[in-house]
């Protein structure tokens, strides 16, 4: 009898652009796998009797159902079998923490490297792309039937709601306060992470289920709550996201120069820096640039002032970098890219000059005590251990909080203490008849596929009030 064949362990590296050359560039960092890459991929895995990768997915996608479609070279099924329950794989694919997540749950993970599931993922929404006539995606575009849905919010939970809805027969009108939609994903993570050109790409498809698009709308203003539930609105999903930023409290934010990251992205992504000098964006960076916190969006605010011409760029955390939220991939690329890393530092006051303008910033060292209640160790300052730092720009990234415009004009809309809205968390149904909520509006700011998760959860609980609502 022959033996049986050892388990390929060893993950197939993504190809990327060298530091050296995408750190002069807002080009995609990753460059995807090429056909040969992804298959030998696929083929690791081991098509488990009992898949945990399906339980570590938020929006239940059928994994070891896509990537065995791409085994047997049906690419067509693969893609059916993924956007069957995300339609925004290209997105995801690139931006999700697959680590946390299917990867960790994956059973090869147990022994080796896990299945790099959302490498294979964003193959397979690429490989759609390269090929609009090869798929058909069954009963897309149905025609709706009768009910009418109103979403708040084009970002990820806003455009999964719309689609999981209008393919269940809703007329469903997306409206959107930006002049683009897309939400964080356009305005918040920059072109070498995600490419404006696959979000677009995401809600053309979502807009092809049926679902109407209306830009420069902003709820709270141009119409309330309560007025698109007078006016032929059956129901309202609220996912206008978490955009407003959180700062130090500081003396001398109020300086010229201090720019929250959510302003720097924003300048960055939908005013166009990042193609300068085709267009004059009002960015100004500098030679020295430190960003504060150590998050995702720290981490894409500082390599974004390196491709905008800063010669240094710091990134200052009060804690050790175990304890750095930031996905380590993003991590890593900051380093490799010429990010200085300044740890176990906090900043006490940012000082200017006689116009208003920063040009430094008191540090303090810190060191490490007890946990405090997110489990992380308690930074505690040492004494006499400040310092000045000469810089020209700074960046609070320290996180974002859910706008009040839309609560403060909804009657009957409860919050929790932390001005979120509050939700339940298996329906998205809120203290208000007809009212759903998800994504960062319900939980603060979290994760693309979290906020997928949930409004999938309340696409369920809309579609069955409305069938049982007459």
């Amino acid at each position: 009898m022959s033996e049986k064949p050892k388990l390929n362990l060893n993950r197939v590296p993504i190809p990327k652009q060298a530091p050296e050359e995408r750190r002069e560039n807002f080009s995609e960092v990753a460059l995807g796998y090429t056909e040969d890459q992804a298959m030998e991929e696929a083929g690791r895995c081991i098509d488990c009797k009992k898949p945990g990768c399906k339980d570590g997915c938020p929006v239940n996608i059928d994994i070891p159902g896509f990537i065995k479609a791409m085994q047997q070279g049906d690419m067509p099924e693969a893609v059916r079998i993924l956007k069957s329950k995300n339609s925004l794989p290209g997105i995801c694919g690139r931006v999700c923490p697959q680590e946390t997540q299917c990867e960790l749950t994956c059973n090869l993970a147990r022994k080796d490297a896990p299945i790099a599931i959302g490498r294979l993922e964003r193959y397979v929404a690429d490989w759609e792309i390269s090929h609009p006539e090869a798929v058909k995606h069954g009963d897309d575009g149905v025609k709706p039937g009768g009910r009418k849905v109103a979403v708040i919010g084009s970002g990820p939970a806003g455009l999964t709601c719309a689609s999981d809805l209008a393919k269940l027969g809703h007329e469903v009108v997306v409206f959107e306060a930006l002049h683009v939609a897309g939400g964080v994903l356009m305005y918040g993570i920059p072109e070498f992470r995600l490419p404006k050109a696959i979000v677009q790409g995401e809600v053309d498809y979502v807009k092809s289920l049926g679902v109407e698009i209306r830009l420069n709308h902003v709820i709270g203003k141009i119409a309330t709550v309560d007025e698109l539930l007078g006016n032929g609105f059956d129901a309202v999903f609220l996912a206008p996201g978490a955009g407003a930023p959180m700062f130090l409290d500081l003396p001398g934010e109020n300086l010229s120069g201090v720019y929250s990251a959510n302003e720097f992205l924003t300048r960055t992504n939908l005013m166009k820096a990042y193609l300068f000098p085709q267009y004059d964006t009002p960015i100004q960076v500098g030679k020295r640039v430190a960003v504060f916190g150590a998050g995702n969006v720290a981490m894409d605010a500082s390599r974004c002032a390196l491709r905008l011409g800063a010669e240094e760029v710091y990134i200052v955390y009060r804690r050790s970098k175990t304890e750095m939220p930031a996905r380590l991939e993003e991590q890593e690329n900051a380093e490799e890219e010429g990010v200085i890393f300044k740890l176990l530092t906090n900043p006490g006051r940012f000082m200017g000059d006689e116009r208003g303008v920063i040009r430094a910033v008191e540090l303090h060292e810190m060191e490490l005590g007890e946990p405090d209640e997110s489990g992380r160790r308690r930074p505690i300052r040492k004494p006499d251990s400040e310092f000045i730092m000469d810089i020209d720009i700074a960046i609070p990234a320290l996180g974002t909080r859910p706008n009040p415009i839309v609560p403060s004009t909804t009657e009957g809309l409860e919050l929790t203490k932390w001005g979120t809205v509050l939700t339940d968390e298996d329906t998205g149904s809120t203290s208000k008849e007809r009212v759903w909520c998800g994504g960062d509006m319900a939980t603060g700011a979290a994760t693309v596929i979290s906020a997928m998760g949930a409004a999938r959860r309340a696409a369920i609980s809309i579609d069955a009030w409305l069938k049982n609502s007459g």
